[in-house]
């Protein structure tokens, strides 16, 4: 999260989704868990389990913000019009204050009838009305300070347009209490290789190609150009509240590869083009590929145990993308006579060019199909002076090919493959200074294959794009006391430890035991030669046939 505020000031999170709309806020659990999973409804498709949880989870989200500048959508249960609770609302506002940005209202409601939470004539008519019933409650109840910051309607677009909710009179019945639009994305889903009845599954490398072109995002959000028009006219933001690579955990070797790193930043670019307010990557748990970070399997006991996602490096990257002025304005340039595999994206700021962001899909180990991007400013039909600088300050996003999962790097820096990161970039940050020719009116910019680069035309854009330093803190609980001592590798593999005639004297490394120094010498002595006695047996095996 650090790396995200000291780019971009803040963190927005929602919690909620698929859930939020069967979950209960009591007072404690059984057990004296924050959040508890109950049972599941065997007509459900997706097997959205029915979730309970207390104050302590909004305790939990409220000492994060105080440690970080993090900020949260939640998500009200929208499952019964007749017990309608807004128990997660009224605590919600007291725990959280000012770091509380809305409630989302309705999550996919377009989904209900099809995962069989509504009637299968349930319209958006319908949501409409139960929107209000929700509204109604809201004014009239007394715990909750703050009327206005109902989200909706949070469409998945799988069976209904947004269009068709705004012809029910939505934005007008409710302009009041709405605080933001919202919709939901993804441009495809693996949800057939997880659950029953849903289709043939996809097989990802049959789709990976639909991800490396800029089509893709500018298919993705043309359906919703109209609504962000609306949301513009309504004075209302607009809202990404959930998307990523694919629904239903995304896709094995594509939604974990740097080309889905590529494409969420010219998506994302995409959006803001489209006059997006904001955009919400999902997560999930340790059981889907197209996470930003997934925590260690166990409970962390030492640091670099966290595995960051290409997908994160996009999330860190487009503040320095958009600056800190937030006055940036963003208009795709279709550059390359239009080339899908190379899109590119100037950004203004107070009207003056700041920052062009320059694209490459394609994978080419012999560099053959890197290209060279000449930048100019002015002349030609802006009637503006050719004012192009001495030099440019550029930042690359770099892997070997697209397929790529790990190791990743920004600026020379990375966090690192699977199990090592602590949140913090690795390696030394290097930006490289680009001669322009000013005669020529031209800043030749090399743009490998693959990979991004972010050109910085100003010294005011390039300390603009320059995040501050990294907060961390100290562990405060300590739950591994044993067995601690490491050595370096290296020192390791060039070691040739113990004799065969001392082994037997050695010690114990079992903590308390210090008289068991010759069985602890004897028994892996005897284990080693079982398993050398079984891969006898089996090379023996093999080569008899």
């Amino acid at each position: 999260m650090s790396l995200i505020i000291e780019r971009a000031g803040e963190v927005q999170v929602r919690v909620g989704g698929n859930t939020q709309d069967y979950a209960t806020l009591v007072g404690s659990t059984v057990d004296g868990k924050a959040i508890e999973k109950q049972s599941i409804d065997p007509n459900n498709p997706t097997a959205t389990p029915t979730i309970i949880f207390t104050e302590e989870l909004l305790y939990m989200l409220s000492n994060i913000s105080s440690l970080a500048n993090v900020k949260w959508f939640l998500g009200v249960p929208f499952n019964d019009t007749q017990n309608i609770h807004l128990e997660i609302v009224e605590s919600g506002e007291r725990i959280l204050g000012d770091t509380l940005l809305g409630f989302q209202v309705g999550n996919e409601p377009d989904l209900y009838a099809q995962h069989q939470h509504r009637p299968s004539t349930y319209a958006p008519s319908d949501y409409t009305t139960e929107f209000g019933q929700w509204r109604d409650a809201w004014q009239n109840d007394a715990n909750i300070p703050v009327k206005n910051n109902m989200i909706g309607p949070s469409l998945s677009l799988a069976n209904w347009a947004l269009e068709d909710v705004w012809n029910t009179g939505f934005l007008t019945d409710y302009q009041t209490q709405l605080s933001a639009l919202s919709v939901e994305k993804y441009p495809a889903d693996n949800c057939a290789a997880l659950y029953a009845g849903l289709g043939t599954p996809v097989v990802p490398q049959d789709v990976y190609a639909e991800y490396l072109t800029h089509y893709s995002g500018v298919n993705i959000v043309k359906p919703m150009l109209n609504s962000t028009m609306i949301a513009q006219q309504q004075g209302k933001p607009f809202i990404m509240f959930e998307t990523n690579s694919a629904s239903c955990g995304g896709f094995a070797g594509v939604s974990n590869s740097f080309g889905i790193a590529l494409w969420a930043l010219d998506y994302g670019l995409q959006m803001v083009f489209s006059n997006f307010t904001h955009a919400l990557v999902h997560v999930g748990g340790q059981n889907v590929y197209y996470n930003p970070f997934t925590p260690p399997p166990t409970n962390q006991s030492t640091f670099h145990q966290w595995s960051v996602g290409p997908i994160f490096y996009p999330l860190m990257i487009m503040p320095e993308i958009l600056g800190k002025s937030n006055t940036s304005q963003v208009v795709d340039l279709w550059p390359n006579s239009g080339s899908d595999q190379t899109p590119g994206y100037a950004i203004y700021e107070n009207n003056q060019l700041a920052r062009v962001a320059l694209f490459n899909y394609m994978t080419d180990p012999t560099g053959a199909m890197a290209y060279t991007a000449n930048i100019s400013m002015g002349g030609g039909e802006t009637g503006q002076q050719q004012t192009v600088p001495a030099s440019v300050k550029v930042k690359y996003l770099l892997a070997d090919s697209v397929s790529q999962l790990w190791n990743i790097t920004w600026a020379n820096q990375t966090l690192g493959g699977q199990f090592e990161a602590d949140g913090r970039l690795i390696g030394e940050e290097q930006i490289e200074t680009v001669e322009c020719d000013t005669t020529a009116n031209v800043c030749p910019i090399r743009v490998p294959a693959p990979g991004f680069a972010l050109v910085m035309m100003t010294d005011d854009s390039a300390s603009g794009s320059e995040p501050t330093g990294t907060m961390t803190f100290a562990t405060t609980a300590l739950t591994k006391t044993a067995n601690t001592a490491t050595i370096d590798q290296s020192v390791l593999e060039t070691s040739n430890g113990h004799s065969g005639k001392d082994r037997i004297i050695g010690g114990s490394t079992s903590k308390g035991s210090s008289g068991a120094g010759k069985a602890a010498g004897i028994t892996p002595s005897v284990a080693v030669l079982v398993a050398m006695l079984a891969g006898a047996g089996m090379f023996m095996k093999v080569f008899s046939r």
